[in-house]
């Protein structure tokens, strides 16, 4: 369940350009290209040093995205909300440097060692290249190693938890933002079912097709745990699509990620670990109350606060109805809590 992690790492670093210091000794805020190597792949990222004084050492947070092909800036084909970037501003104004990199299948890092055979890649492969952008964020000259956190939003908040246990040294606090917090094939059951029940209080499909698909999603579930063939019979064409899709090429991914069970990370944390988890209400992809098990869990494990924050109004994307387009005051409110320790 748990990955004791290494990884070569090889960072090196490409300074764009910066505009001539205002004032005498202040470094102003800039981007950097970082690149590192991890399991024979060129990773790329962006590392974003706020405003600071010459030769200061920063407090830092590695900046992990959501599942999917999601960039560094937290964006996928045709769809641009910038979450991770938008994060990244956030943290600047607590003076917090971040990193935020290109995962496999995204950005200038693509496929890199898997391009001849995506279909190996599977979630530990993912975590291991967290692991080294951690890394790499330790070395940089301007970070210090002993303030390192570890941000995460939707199944990157699942990797910053097993990254929370087994980095060296262990971050000083964890943000979980909508974080996939029970296993992957039982969020997905959760989510169509929903659909599925929206469906039937529209009138598309009777109660009784409601519960055939019910009772054919659950089997779905369970042929996938059990590595057998998937009976799509009774399945709309697009759910029965997504089944055949776990079964294809991406089947060693989604069966390393539905192995973890969040909840039990929560015993590998250092006690007194600062934790932020959110959730939001008007979040569909992860409703609050998946989030239960892992916030008792975090309470037992005795970390640090201030723990699960509900955030009224807010979707998976950090918005609400007021800010479509950019994280809700209560999402940055409860980041700069978080970050202002």
């Amino acid at each position: 369940m748990f990955f004791r992690l290494a990884a070569v790492v090889m960072p090196l670093a490409v300074v764009t350009a910066a505009p001539v210091e205002a004032t005498p000794g202040l470094v102003p805020a800039a981007d950097r290209e970082v690149v590192f190597t991890v399991d024979g792949t060129t990773t790329y990222g962006t590392l974003h040093l706020p405003a600071h004084r010459a030769g200061q050492r920063l407090r830092a947070a590695l900046l992990l995205p959501g599942s999917g092909p999601t960039d560094r800036d937290g964006n996928q084909p045709r769809m641009s909300p910038n979450t991770l970037a938008q994060v990244a501003d956030a943290l600047d104004g607590g003076r917090v440097a971040t990193l935020r990199f290109d995962k496999y299948g995204t950005g200038r890092t693509g496929l890199g060692a898997y391009h001849d055979h995506p279909e190996t890649l599977d979630y530990p492969a993912f975590v291991r290249q967290a692991a080294a952008a951690y890394e790499s964020l330790r070395d940089q000259p301007e970070t210090d190693p002993h303030a390192l956190m570890v941000l995460g939003h939707s199944e990157g908040a699942m990797t910053a938890l097993l990254l929370g246990g087994t980095v060296d040294p262990r971050p000083t606090g964890l943000a979980l933002l909508q974080p996939q917090a029970i296993r992957l094939l039982d969020l997905v059951a959760l989510q169509l079912h929903a659909q599925i029940a929206a469906a039937a209080r529209q009138g598309q499909i009777s109660l009784e097709q409601q519960s055939a698909i019910d009772a054919a999603i659950d089997a779905a579930i369970t042929a996938l745990r059990e590595h057998r063939p998937v009976d799509t019979t009774n399945l709309p064409p697009a759910v029965a699509q997504l089944f055949q899709t776990f079964q294809g090429p991406s089947s060693r991914f989604v069966d390393s990620d539905d192995a973890i069970y969040p909840p039990d990370t929560a015993a590998t944390l250092r006690p007194a670990t600062r934790v932020l988890l959110t959730c939001g209400t008007n979040d569909t992809q992860v409703p609050c109350a998946t989030t239960d098990a892992l916030t008792a869990a975090l309470r037992r494990a005795d970390v640090g606060g201030p723990g699960r924050v509900p955030l009224p109004g807010v979707d998976h994307l950090l918005h609400d109805a007021d800010h479509p387009n950019t994280p809700a005051p209560a999402v940055l409110d409860a980041l700069h809590q978080f970050a202002g320790h």
